[in-house]
């Protein structure tokens, strides 16, 4: 099927985005600052993906590709770096909408930061050698550091959001990746990365993601009070 990895992406995204327009939580309202978030991180991630993608870290089977491409990549994957993060974005906010006090403590939430930087660095320490393990694993350093330092509040709650979004995630990633269907749509080069999976996928996609949606929740929280005046 041509056409699945664009019907996955599109799939992701609608529920979400309909429910965007829903009247009392009205995540709609923050639409400047979520698109805007999302494309400056989605900046980095894409010269990542072509990166990646040019060197043979990962690739794409074009049975399941509808053709056109942007700077060598598959347009459907342009699209997952935009329509995954939404979907993802408007879960944690809305598990914040119904469960307002959704939080670790913030001695815990620390511990759990420290904890997570130190495995980071250590599998970053003895795989520098793996691009995907490498890169990955420094860039959610840098971000665990950049919450340590600036004393980020963020974290409190999206240690706990995350859990919920990585169930889709999962089944999105999944899908990519060969599970439940005949072939994979996104291709991994396990000599790059550590070759440990959870169903087909990495485990370092775990990571990626937290990465890219934990940097995308920090600057829609700089953004919102520039566009959302009341």
């Amino acid at each position: 099927m041509t056409a699945l990895y664009f019907i996955i992406n599109v799939a992701s995204l609608s529920i979400p985005f309909l429910y965007s327009f829903e009247k009392k939580m009205r995540f709609i309202q923050y639409w400047k600052s979520v698109l805007l978030a999302i494309s400056i991180v989605a900046i980095p991630f894409l010269i990542w993906d072509v990166w990646f993608t040019n060197m043979g870290v990962w690739g794409f089977n074009p049975a399941y590709l509808l053709g056109p491409t942007i700077v060598n990549l598959p347009f459907e994957e342009v699209l997952f770096f935009f329509f995954i993060p939404y979907a993802s974005i408007f879960t944690h906010y809305a598990l914040l909408y119904f469960f307002i006090n959704l939080a670790l403590p913030k001695k815990l939430t620390k511990l759990i930061t420290i904890g997570l930087l130190i495995v980071a660095i250590v599998i970053v320490f003895f795989n520098y050698d793996k691009w995907y393990t490498l890169i990955n694993f420094s860039v959610f350093a840098a971000l665990l550091i950049y919450a340590l330092v600036t004393k980020d509040t963020i974290l409190k709650s999206f240690y706990l959001t995350f859990l919920v979004v990585l169930i889709p995630f999962f089944i999105v990633n999944g899908l990519l990746t060969g599970s439940f269907i005949e072939d994979q749509v996104v291709w991994y080069n396990n000599a790059e990365n550590l070759g440990i999976r959870m169903g087909t996928v990495p485990v370092e996609d775990a990571f990626y993601a937290f990465s890219m949606l934990y940097g995308a929740t920090v600057l829609i929280e700089k953004f919102k009070p520039i566009f959302n005046k009341n």
